[in-house]
């Protein structure tokens, strides 16, 4: 394609945040800078540079910056960024608070930790958060009430003898008052930690016992497609195995008055917080590397990793990111579809920083048949749409047009992430949903709790490539022989540095899990385990995780590349794709495998097939085209949403899949075990 599917215009150019951040440099003794690539090279060049102008230019608060900005930059792991400094994550979030006569707080009928409030006479411009829980409950919280809550819910944990250090867990959907809680923890300086309520007891108890929360943060209950799901039940089982937890705190939400019977140490939310009044916040002053977040991964292949990240690399990495890259401004309404069991939601509640209004929603995304997001994002006005490829596939599959049924005039960006973005569905947001639009994949992870490639507010936006890589983020693609290419696939590393590294595993005192997991293949090199190109736009494109790569014949395919093109098929949902070895009884090769799941009522038939194959020999080669081809009737994900091919690949070779708590679907492995097609 020789022209780009968006471009900004010399308006949008003028007035984003990333042209006032150059002139900022070069008005601060740094160099003149013509455009993005000038920039972003000067950004790896110059890291304590770079990170510095990020810093003064975000004007991120702090009681002692210091003079050493980058120590050791030549170790990685082992770099230490701003040494010297002290800071507090959640004052800055809550900054934004104070820009809010305190006299103008929504008055509600019940506090927001609950979500079942009604805001009455909120103005709009003083709105914090908006939050849906499907399209049974909504409520708004202005600055100064956010302000309040923390302040009352933070005395109650002080009072409860929470320290710095101390780990705060929740269970909870994606309410305001998990954001509240949040907020709470990390202004004491405790590190916080969250799964979603779809966890199952022992997916819970297999991150949660690793790390010994002191308190833990649990929501009665929850809604997803209209039902309404008990919490209750399983806290009593989890409680049971989690015998670090001094007190349970009760959010009400699906229930007004949850009966805690039954459940020890338990208390009702409110009654926690009862004898405390708001007033000034005390927040704790501590490193740039106090443990913030402890995030878990997949957990697909043996129990999940805790990986523990900084509060002044997260806040400085997620500021870079919202005010640069998504060019987000005071006013701006940004919604993310995530749980709290996904980094997305640690990413998009550093918004608060930026001076965003965030937009919040529990629930399944497809009832008001695959309406309400759009709905929602009409209603409040939202500027920034983000979600997963996966949901921007599905509408396009339901033959959603969003641009004909709701009004998207507010709407400017489009965000999307958890797998890669097919070029067809690049058409189908610029087809279906706006035209001028800036569509950013973006594609980082949980591991460093951010992006190594994302979107650009003054680039154009090339169909089925990622914008650019990030600022200061020196990402390279590096082929089999450990040199960097362009314009072909390799891995992607990170070669110098960077804030938001994480600072190490829980429970790894001498750094062996952590080195293992990034730094072994390419010592010193951070390797990221994503199948990549750098494209002639000085984009990226993503072919898949490359230890999910297939293997045919020597030949290394991102399965990225066979989902692309059985997919625009109509009668196939998705599909996933596995080298099994072949010929089972001596692998010394792989034949690739392609599962699809069809639309309701359809039966994998040889015509369908030939087209399937057909589709794939005529738009990639013939070693992409499947050896076999066979229907299930649904494919195993990731409580993130991402598919699982590796967990699959394990069970057709009669292998063991060491953690399907970690699934939100397990039961669907089944229909992969002793498949008679697999067999010849």
């Amino acid at each position: 394609m020789n022209q780009p599917l968006w471009q900004p215009d010399a308006q949008q150019v003028a007035a984003a945040n990333i042209t006032a951040f150059i002139h900022h440099i070069e008005t601060s003794g740094g160099p003149r800078l013509a455009d993005y690539a000038a920039l972003y090279q000067w950004s790896v060049e110059h890291p304590a540079d770079f990170w510095t102008a990020v810093w003064d230019y975000c004007d991120i608060k702090a009681e002692h910056r210091g003079a050493r900005v980058l120590e050791h930059a030549d170790r990685m792991p082992g770099a230490r960024w701003f040494p010297d400094a002290k800071l507090n994550y959640a004052e800055n979030l809550l900054r934004a608070a104070k820009q809010v006569p305190l006299g103008g707080a929504a008055r509600c009928e019940a506090s927001p930790l609950g979500g079942k409030q009604v805001p009455l006479g909120e103005k709009d411009a003083d709105t914090a958060i908006v939050f849906w829980g499907e399209n049974q409950i909504k409520s708004k919280i202005s600055f100064s009430e956010l302000h309040d809550e923390v302040s009352r819910l933070a005395q109650a944990l002080r009072a409860a003898g929470i320290k710095p250090g101390d780990r705060v867990a929740a269970y909870m959907p994606n309410l305001p008052g998990t954001v509240i809680a949040m907020l709470a923890a990390t202004s004491i300086g405790a590190v916080w930690s969250s799964c979603s309520p779809d966890f199952g007891v022992q997916g819970v108890v297999d991150r949660f016992g690793q790390i010994g929360p002191r308190i833990l943060i649990a929501a009665d209950g929850y809604f997803y497609n209209r039902h309404t799901i008990d919490n209750l039940p399983r806290l009593r089982e989890i409680m049971a195995q989690l015998p670090s937890v001094e007190k349970l705190l009760i959010v009400p939400y699906a229930s007004g008055t949850p009966d805690l019977k039954g459940l020890p140490r338990a208390i009702n939310v409110h009654d926690f917080m009862a004898p405390f009044k708001p007033g000034p916040i005390d927040f704790k002053q501590l490193p740039f590397d106090h443990p913030l977040f402890i995030m878990f991964s997949s957990g697909t292949t043996g129990v999940p990793k805790c990986i523990v990240h900084g509060a002044g690399g997260t806040l400085l990495q997620h500021l870079k990111e919202h005010v640069l890259h998504a060019d987000i401004k005071r006013g701006d309404r940004v919604f993310y579809f995530t749980t709290c069991g996904w980094m997305m939601w640690n990413w998009l509640v550093s918004g608060l920083a930026a001076g965003a209004t965030l937009l919040l929603y529990d629930g399944s995304p497809f009832i008001s048949k695959g309406a309400v997001l759009w709905d929602y994002a009409t209603q409040e006005k939202m500027t920034v749409f983000g979600t997963s490829a996966k949901y921007i596939d599905a509408l396009a599959k339901l033959g959603l047009a969003p641009r004909e049924t709701h009004d998207l005039s507010a709407l400017r960006a489009m965000l999307s992430t958890g797998s890669p973005l097919a070029p067809e569905s690049f058409d189908y947001v610029y087809r279906n949903i706006k035209s001028r639009l800036q569509l950013a994949s973006i594609s980082g992870g949980t591991d460093i709790i951010s992006c190594f490639a994302l979107g650009c507010p003054v680039l154009p936006v090339w169909r089925g490539e990622l914008q650019c890589r990030g600022l200061g983020m020196k990402v390279e693609v590096w082929n089999d022989e450990g040199k960097p290419v362009r314009g072909e696939k390799g891995e992607l590393v990170c070669t110098a540095p960077f804030p938001s590294m994480p600072i190490g595993f829980w429970n790894d005192d001498d750094g062996a899990k952590y080195r293992a997991a990034y730094f072994e293949r390419y010592p010193g090199i951070w390797h990221h385990g994503d199948y990549v190109e750098l494209t002639a736009h000085d984009g990226l494109m993503i072919f898949g995780r490359s230890d999910a790569v297939l293997n045919p014949g020597g030949v290394r395919i991102g399965t990225a590349e066979i989902y692309r093109q059985v997919e625009q098929l109509d009668e196939v949902v998705e599909s996933l794709a596995i080298g099994q070895d072949w010929p089972p009884q001596q692998p010394n090769d792989v034949r690739v495998v392609l599962f699809v799941r069809l639309r309701d009522g359809l039966t994998l038939n040889a015509a369908l097939t030939d087209r399937i194959k057909k589709q794939i020999r005529d738009n990639t080669t013939p070693r992409h085209v499947p050896a076999q081809v066979v229907q299930v009737a649904d494919i195993p994900r990731t409580k993130s949403g991402k598919i699982v091919e590796l967990a699959v690949r394990n069970i057709v070779h009669g292998q063991p899949v060491k953690n399907i708590e970690a699934l939100a679907n397990p039961e669907a492995l089944e229909q992969f075990r002793d498949r008679p097609e697999l067999r010849n």
